[in-house]
């Protein structure tokens, strides 16, 4: 359950002392990421962050390198390793590795438990290590050196948890005694909140339907990815009159029916779903640590032909699912989350985590549209990793950066052997929706 990236900058490289002295006078601007997870004595409570007293920066930023010739496929077999490992429970849940030999540059792989960081604020903390310009002004001031804080006793941790029990009820009664002091604003809000989550479980009762994406997955990974200009997809969104999401969904709905025909599967009336995480982190919480992430299900028209009728039905089906407010349930039930016990909340997890709800993940993430730097280099490729769930063998992260748009697509080593040949079905996905947008291919094509 890690989020991750593969970031790739131009020569020459850093050497891994310079890394690390870089990320340590970073690394108080994100003290979680000293922090680790300590668990009450028998499962009273949620687990809570406490200060790593054994934190070792060697551990969480490693040094490797690629084979010969240090190419695109040796860095996608070696990303595709490191993003297989589970992270250590028992320590602060990161790691950040230095990658040699590619070509002429060098890579970071990076990866972040989710718990820590949803897709959004990982934008913010990821700007933490990096510059604006290639040779910054150096820092006003030097950080303290850290000390960590004593970990609380199992008594204590025990006490706590007790107390956090005893508190949700008191938290529901301070939001009924508001609802009788506000009733019409109350009335309002409950209603919006009721109305979403019937949305919501509409949606996940309805299922997804049975395709090669969803078997029983294994521990491995492969990873792959494609980029394209963002102003490509720009062109097409502002030709159809929709969202830059409307068209990463419409390619990846061209991209995933390209791959049933190689499966052998007739994808005619098929429509496919993909759970695509939104935010719900308050601009006021940007840069916060912690997971303020929800889901909505979106439709896939893979039995689509036409590209152009692909799109207008997913710009439809999104506009639908925003008014039927799916992303105010998913808030709801994130607030929910709060004052749930935590047996509660462990059950709904494992029930997610055995979902038939969604085919796949998509997840779209809007990065800054100008160059960044690490020690005077600059980053030129950015390709995002999102964590899979039992019975997915695809995901889907979409990151822009600087003019373009960076796919990165994880998938089991096993059910997606093709995962190379599904990159190259998303690239033509990608080329076969330009031209479409052209006014004459607009005269053609029927409304939907």
């Amino acid at each position: 359950m890690h989020v991750g990236s593969v970031l790739v900058f131009e020569g020459p490289s850093t050497s891994i002392d310079e890394l690390l002295a870089h990320v340590e006078s970073r690394l108080h601007l994100v003290p979680r990421y000293r922090q680790r997870l300590a668990f009450p004595p028998f499962g009273a409570g949620r687990p809570r962050w406490v200060d790593d007293a054994h934190f070792n920066l060697s551990y969480h930023v490693r040094h490797s390198a690629l084979p010969e010739p240090g190419g695109d496929d040796e860095l996608r077999r070696l990303a595709g390793r490191l993003f297989s490992q589970q992270l250590d429970r028992a320590k602060p849940l990161w790691e950040l590795w230095l990658i040699e030999g590619v070509g002429d540059g060098f890579a970071l792989i990076a990866k972040t438990h989710h718990a820590l960081v949803d897709g959004i604020s990982g934008v913010d903390i990821a700007t933490v290590l990096f510059d604006l310009e290639r040779e910054p002004a150096p820092p006003v001031e030097t950080p303290a050196k850290w000390s960590p804080r004593p970990e609380p006793g199992r008594a204590v941790m025990f006490a706590d948890a007790l107390v956090e029990r005893a508190e949700g009820p008191a938290s529901l009664a301070r939001a009924l005694r508001d609802a009788l002091v506000h009733p019409d604003r109350a009335g309002a809000e409950a209603g919006r909140a009721l109305s979403g989550l019937a949305a919501l479980a509409a949606a996940g009762v309805a299922g997804a339907p049975a395709s090669p994406l969803n078997v029983r997955i294994g521990p491995h990974r492969r990873f792959a990815w494609v980029s394209a200009e963002l102003s490509r997809l720009k062109a097409a969104k502002d030709a159809l009159g929709g969202t830059v999401n409307d068209v990463v969904l419409t390619v990846v709905a061209g991209a995933l029916r390209a791959h049933l025909f190689r499966r052998g599967r007739d994808p005619e009336r098929l429509e496919l779903k993909a759970m695509v995480p939104i935010s719900v982190r308050a601009d006021a919480e940007r840069g916060a640590l912690g997971n303020k992430v929800a889901a909505m299900y979106a439709p896939l028209p893979v039995g689509v032909a036409d590209p152009v009728e692909r799109f207008r039905f997913v710009h439809a089906a999104m506009a639908g699912l925003k008014e039927s407010g799916q992303a105010v349930g998913a808030q709801a039930i994130t607030a929910l989350a709060g004052v749930a016990a935590p047996t509660v909340l462990d059950q709904a997890g494992r029930l997610q985590a055995r979902q038939r709800f969604f085919n796949l993940t998509v997840t779209n993430v809007p990065g800054p549209q100008f160059p960044l730097f690490i020690l005077g280099r600059r980053l030129e490729a950015f390709y995002p990793q999102v964590p899979l769930v039992a019975n997915t063998a695809l995901g889907i992260a979409v990151m822009s950066y600087d003019g373009h748009v960076f796919f990165g697509l994880l998938g089991d080593y096993d059910a997606m052997a093709d995962l190379d040949a599904f990159a190259d079905d998303l690239s033509a996905a990608i080329d076969e929706l330009a031209p479409a947008t052209t006014p004459a291919h607009e005269a053609a094509s029927p409304a939907v």
